[in-house]
């Protein structure tokens, strides 16, 4: 049998890599002679650097940059096996994990780092980077990150704004006579799970602001700051990107990507899929195994399991998703292309024993899983 292992991280536990060995070697239990062919998935958001990187034998490069609050930080970007590629996750930098609850406001926060990641990228020569833009504590509209970029934001009397989304309700003017040259060289693809545009009821602020620390208050001041940024954009890049999809993604960053980087916007999994080329990954396999932490009504729109499992049928290949738990709505991934689900905790237990748990109880549970295979095989 040839097995193709195609998983998303389980967040907080295994990285996709860590979590296609331990399927491996609870399926090897059983099955020992079977081709085993692991290909660690994401779909855009935490963990997409770590997983590119593992898939094809790239590095990861720490580097000092500054923090969402200003604090200094140690984050870090991928650069893939070819050589030529960057992988940047916004959330590395500039993400909401790295402050309390209680320091929370997108008034103040900056993608500032992210900036100083993709300047790091480009000095290593890349040709393309690829920005992961989800988990963010900002919504700057991915001002901060130009200014690393060397974009200076203006008011009315020439004067740079100070960083934050709160100051860009005061944004008259955007310089770019000093921005890096070396980002019109480069292909920039961001990926992407959302579809938001930059303002509005569904727009940046509305959606995701109160999650990043934002009251009522703010929620509409900082709206009406990104209509400024998008009024001004407009005028200084010519392009309209208020309402574009996926233009409100962390914070706005998407914004920002459009109007100063000509990105183009694509869902994550379907990035991932097509830089470890799971096509011919899937060409002469018997059986594809997914998962991810959580599946829910959630993972039919977008998500790894789901992006895996289409592929999959495509080859006419079954497939079988693992996970650490199930949620309401969860059927929904029978009419994507999952043919079984399978949880791998069996018993009420907290959440941080699971997580600790979380390699022996998939070890057990695709050991159990290789065993009806056999079983399958045998009766013909």
């Amino acid at each position: 049998m040839k097995i193709i292992i195609a998983p998303d991280s389980f967040k907080e536990s295994l990285t996709a890599l860590n979590v296609a060995n331990a399927i491996e070697t609870g399926f090897r239990k059983v099955l020992p002679e079977a081709e085993y062919i692991k290909i660690p998935m994401a779909d855009g958001g935490e963990g997409t650097m770590r997983t590119l990187v593992d898939a094809t034998g790239g590095k990861v490069i720490d580097q000092a940059v500054t923090g969402p609050l200003g604090n200094c930080c140690i984050a870090s970007f991928g650069l893939l096996g070819d050589g030529e590629t960057a992988v940047i996750e916004m959330a590395k930098a500039s993400g909401i994990e790295l402050i309390g609850p209680e320091e929370r406001n997108p008034l103040y926060t900056t993608t500032l780092g992210t900036g100083q990641l993709i300047r790091g990228a480009l000095a290593m020569g890349v040709k393309r980077i690829i920005v992961g833009i989800g988990g963010s504590a900002t919504n700057d509209g991915g001002a901060g990150m130009m200014q690393a970029l060397g974009v200076r934001f203006l008011n009315a009397a020439g004067t740079e704004l100070p960083v934050g989304g709160g100051a860009l309700e005061d944004l008259a003017d955007i310089d770019t006579r000093l921005i890096d040259p070396r980002l019109s060289q480069v292909e920039f693809i961001a990926a992407c799970d959302v579809d938001n545009p930059l303002t509005g009821s569904n727009g940046a602020s509305v959606v995701f602001g109160p999650q990043k620390g934002a009251d009522s208050a703010m929620i509409k001041q900082l709206d009406a700051a990104l209509d400024n940024y998008a009024t001004v954009l407009k005028r200084v890049m010519g392009q309209d990107v208020s309402q574009v999809p996926g233009a409100g993604a962390a914070g706005g960053m998407g914004a920002a990507l459009l109007a100063f980087m000509k990105a183009s916007i694509k869902p994550g999994i379907d990035i991932v899929m097509d830089v470890v080329d799971m096509k011919a990954q899937c060409e002469g396999a018997d059986l594809v195994i997914t998962g991810e932490g959580r599946i829910d009504g959630q993972t039919a729109n977008g998500k790894t399991p789901v992006g895996v499992a289409k592929e999959a049928k495509k080859a006419g290949l079954p497939v079988i998703a693992i996970c650490g738990s199930v949620g309401e709505g969860v059927e929904a991934v029978y009419e994507q292309g999952i043919d079984a689900l399978f949880p791998i905790v069996h018993s009420a237990v907290s959440l941080k024993e699971a997580f600790s748990s979380c390699r022996k109880n998939l070890e057990r549970e695709a050991r159990n899983l290789a065993t009806v295979c056999k079983m399958q095989i045998l009766t013909g």
